[in-house]
């Protein structure tokens, strides 16, 4: 990293100016407007109807990533389970968290708009939607989730073939 020298300005007022060059290896800044964001299909270890964005990182490699998840309305995510510890802030809609070995709707928390989950690693946990549901989630990659009832996992079965 590079400093240029700080400039001040003798009026009474100091104007300070940092310039910095980045190294090489050093990341860039991310700002993204909702406009920006970039919407796919969540990947297949997820029940189909989801859709998912990458924030920051890489989710299928070592390191810190961020991404949303957008459910659509009366979505559910069986009790599963993630090698790492996952954070969760809730942007907009309603659904429900519940922690257990299966969907149980008896033990679920509903969350709406600003509401903030942090799953620990290996704990069994499962979520529904009312309305549509957009979260965020932190977590350390790579990205795993493992389903308590292997029945459940949505890649272990056919999915449908997309038209061209």
């Amino acid at each position: 990293m590079k400093r240029v020298s700080l400039l001040a300005v003798a009026t009474g007022l100091s104007l300070i100016v940092m310039n910095r060059t980045a190294a090489a290896d050093e990341p860039a800044h991310i700002v993204l407007n909702n406009a920006d964001i970039k919407w796919g299909d969540a990947p297949p270890m997820m029940p189909a109807g989801a859709k998912m964005a990458v924030l920051f990182g890489d989710p299928s490699k070592p390191g810190p990533f961020v991404v949303r998840l957008k459910m659509p309305a009366n979505y559910s995510i069986q009790a599963h389970w993630h090698p790492t510890d996952e954070i969760v802030t809730v942007i907009s809609g309603n659904g429900a968290f519940g922690l257990g070995d299966k969907l149980d709707r008896k033990l679920l928390h509903p969350l709406g708009p600003g509401s903030f989950v942090v799953a620990p690693a290996k704990h069994n946990h499962f979520v529904t939607t009312k309305s549509g549901w957009v979260v965020q989630v932190a977590a350390e990659g790579p990205f795993a989730m493992t389903y308590v009832n292997p029945a459940d996992d949505p890649s272990t079965k056919p999915q449908p073939k997309k038209s061209p």
